[in-house]
């Protein structure tokens, strides 16, 4: 065990010391090995980052929520569409309906979207016209995954009687109020109308472009009276103590909601219910594809990679052709002959499948950094790039091995 331990190392340093001889065409090689796991580590780092971002940020409305409405998520990536089938609105009545006989234990709110196109003011600031403008009651901060940060949320008198009261996003505070103005209490203008502060959301961040650190709250009649328009439809938040009761509250949502609208058995539901991580679901699904083609482009990369290796083999092997000759003749059998050539292409192929999960990581964990996901480190990849360097460089040294294991010696002592 100890002379083949001592054997292997030998090997190794043969072969580094071929390396450095070949300096230029070794390092060549290397960079086409390390191109290749680089494009596979890379992308592959990339997609589990873009996962790792989406589980993450895809719970805005709550891991644990339900949400009713009247059309179903649509996803479009490259050739890619889910179309999202579109049903009658919900209405107010069929919301309120619903709010108040489901019994299950669980916090339930109705709201609506009043605008997306609000543009709000204080003073002389004004924001862009994209805020949206939703109105709602008094669960749905708890039910969309919000926080209120500073003030308080809709009192019942606000409620009832539809008051000139809102709650901003943090991003709706930083554009209106300078120097360190409190919002709380200030009277803003969301188009002709004033209405007063009384809430700031806290900060979230922007979520594949959804960010609630824009929105507006008011109370859902102020919206039901100062934004009402033909065929406006309503939705509903459900969420559950425990993302295990999820199944079963999806049921007796379905349920219930099928008997207000008044769909008949057998029908199909003239509605969707959809879970909060519907959306990282579907790009999921999606991202499949971009795996693939990733897998591939790196398999390419290394098939040229392992072409360009078996190259350089063969031309040190015809260099070194006196080399073995020498060897044979004292004593080094066909056996060692080819060990030493393969151990050559190993560290070859190691070296740059070393360099290429370097790189690959940070160009992986690069793309993470833009979306805000965090650091990544793939031990499948690293793992699965180390033996796929492996078996490149058994691939290509094997032949050039074989070759300069079966060299006679003879003959190989007078090539010149």
């Amino acid at each position: 065990m100890k002379v083949k331990h001592s054997l292997i190392l030998e090997n190794i340093r043969i072969s580094l010391n071929s390396i450095r001889s070949h300096l230029l065409r070794t390092v060549i090689t290397i960079m086409i090995i390390a191109l290749g796991i680089t494009a596979l580590v890379g992308i592959l780092t990339s997609i589990d980052s873009i996962k790792y971002f989406l589980n993450q940020n895809f719970s805005m409305m709550g891991a644990n929520t339900l949400t009713i409405q009247n059309r179903g998520l649509r996803v479009h990536m490259g050739a890619n569409s889910t179309r999202p089938k579109t049903y009658r609105p919900i209405t107010y009545q069929e919301a309120m309906r619903f709010r108040e006989e489901f019994d299950f234990p669980a916090h339930t709110s109705v709201f609506v979207y009043g605008t997306g196109i609000a543009t709000l003011t204080f003073g002389s600031e004004t924001t862009h016209p994209n805020v949206p403008v939703i109105g709602t009651d008094d669960e749905y901060i708890m039910t969309s995954g919000n926080e209120i940060i500073s003030g308080r949320n809709f009192n019942v008198m606000e409620m009832s009687f539809g008051s000139n009261v809102a709650i901003i996003g943090s991003s709706i505070v930083s554009t209106l109020f300078k120097a360190g103005v409190d919002p709380l209490g200030q009277m803003i203008g969301i188009g002709p109308d004033k209405f007063m502060v009384i809430g700031v959301l806290k900060e979230k961040g922007s979520s594949i472009g959804i960010s609630s650190d824009n929105h507006c709250i008011v109370p859902l009649d102020v919206v039901r009276r100062k934004f009402a328009r033909p065929n406006m439809t309503y939705s509903i938040n459900i969420m559950v103590p425990d993302a295990e009761m999820l199944p079963v509250a999806e049921s007796e949502a379905t349920g219930l909601f099928r008997i207000i609208r008044q769909v008949n058995a057998g029908d199909e539901t003239n509605f969707d219910v959809s879970k909060s991580d519907n959306l990282a679901e579907m790009l999921f699904d999606n991202l499949k594809y971009l795996t693939m083609a990733a897998t591939v482009i790196g398999l390419i990369t290394l098939i040229g990679a392992a072409i360009g290796l078996m190259n350089i083999m063969l031309v040190s092997v015809t260099e070194r052709t006196r080399e073995i000759g020498i060897r044979k003749a004292i004593g080094a059998t066909k056996r060692t002959i080819r060990n030493q050539f393969l151990a050559e292409a190993i560290v070859i192929a190691q070296l740059g499948g070393i360099l290429g999960i370097i790189l690959g990581i940070l160009a992986g964990n690069g793309l993470g950094a833009l979306i805000g996901s965090g650091f990544i480190i793939p031990w499948v990849w690293i793992i699965g790039g180390v033996v796929l360097c492996f078996i490149v460089a058994l691939v290509s040294g094997i032949l050039p091995a074989t070759k300069a294991a079966n060299l006679d010696p003879v003959e190989s002592l007078r090539y010149e």
